[in-house]
């Protein structure tokens, strides 16, 4: 493909990529990655990334879960550092403190809390501007001399006001 290119743009022609690249190349390349687990070049083997994909796990019901909430660290399994290997303060809740396999990637491999989700980011605008016409305080309008019995508002763990009544804005 790179010579291909290289002559289109030295003759000055228009890049085909269905003429410079065979479909079946790309269908081996894929097939080889997901049956072996490498990805990378086939013939670079020493540089592809192994265990990238995995053969799903059906033992049982949980183990499926298990499987696919897993987490891996991207470091070596060799290593006797154990700062990775061990929970931080901020996995409270994300990580399962209990469940990590025996041997070498004890610790680096993890697995989500069961009642852990992730979902996508999305802009905390909108939530603001409602909680305002809901009668809540923006924070930098706020002064707690007034009203010191106010109830702070977090939205995604950021304080960005307070309410009198709390539970007219539930």
């Amino acid at each position: 493909l790179q010579r291909y290119v290289q002559r289109c743009v030295e003759s000055d022609r228009e890049i085909y990529l269905n003429v410079g690249l065979k479909a079946s190349t790309v269908t081996q390349g894929l097939r080889y990655a997901l049956a072996t687990g490498n990805w990378g070049e086939q013939k670079k083997a020493a540089s592809a990334k192994a265990g990238v994909s995995q053969v799903l796990s059906r033992y049982t019901y949980a183990s499926t879960l298990s499987h696919l909430r897993r987490t891996n660290t991207p470091i070596g399994r060799d290593g006797k550092i154990a700062k990775p290997r061990q929970l931080h303060n901020t996995h409270w809740g994300l990580v399962c403190p209990a469940e990590t396999p025996e041997g070498q990637a004890c610790g680096l491999v993890k697995n989500l809390a069961l009642m852990c989700y992730i979902t996508v980011g999305t802009p905390s605008e909108p939530i603001i501007d409602f909680m305002i016409q809901r009668n809540m305080e923006v924070l930098e309008e706020f002064e707690p001399q007034v009203t010191p019995n106010a109830t702070k508002v977090f939205v995604n763990g950021v304080w960005v006001g307070v309410h009198r009544q709390p539970s007219h804005l539930v």
